[in-house]
């Protein structure tokens, strides 16, 4: 009797544990969403900068910014890199201006001599900043590896994606973006 019992509570934990992940797993629409105009919160509290000096949204106004949320040993944010690289290399003298802001997963990630090296490692010229301390992150509302944030002329977040994939449509976001004064 008592096996049972045991056996039924496990069970019963079990699925609650179940409905608890599946309300909490993202839809298939949430990847990339038009998001709704709003402020993009900026970059205050980060640190320190990499292939820059630090930077605001204020010094970006007028502007079409891809800010990307990642960190160096997840493999998602490797499979999104690529991607990134290209949309950099095609559209920075069009007026794309890349920033990444490294969120480290773990201790060691937070280390400004590892940042770097893999910056260097995966040939990363745009800005990029430390958020140790995930204030920039927290202050995007964030909670995903890799995130990506597209900012319209104005300062506005007009798009988001998170996760891998939908990399065409992300890039027809950043296109419309450029297209638009």
């Amino acid at each position: 009797m008592a096996t049972l019992r045991a056996y039924t509570v496990q069970l019963l934990l079990s699925l609650l544990g179940a409905v608890a992940l599946l309300l909490a797993w993202p839809s298939p629409e949430a990847g990339a969403q038009t998001a709704e105009a709003a402020p993009a919160a900026g970059f205050s509290g980060g640190g320190p900068w990499h292939n820059s000096p630090p930077l605001t949204l204020q010094q970006l106004r007028g502007q079409v910014v891809l800010v990307e949320f990642w960190t160096y040993t997840c493999s998602n944010c490797l499979n999104v890199a690529p991607y990134v690289h290209q949309w950099h290399r095609r559209y920075a003298e069009q007026g794309l201006h890349v920033i990444g802001v490294h969120t480290p997963e773990f201790a060691y990630e937070g280390l400004p001599g590892n940042v770097r090296r893999a910056i260097h490692r995966l040939d990363i010229t745009w800005p990029v900043v430390q958020d140790n301390q995930y204030r920039i992150w927290n202050a995007w509302g964030n909670r995903f590896w890799p995130a990506l944030y597209l900012i319209d002329r104005q300062g506005q977040v007009v798009y988001r994606h998170y996760g891998e994939g939908d990399y065409a449509r992300t890039e027809s976001e950043i296109q419309r973006l450029l297209a638009s004064p």
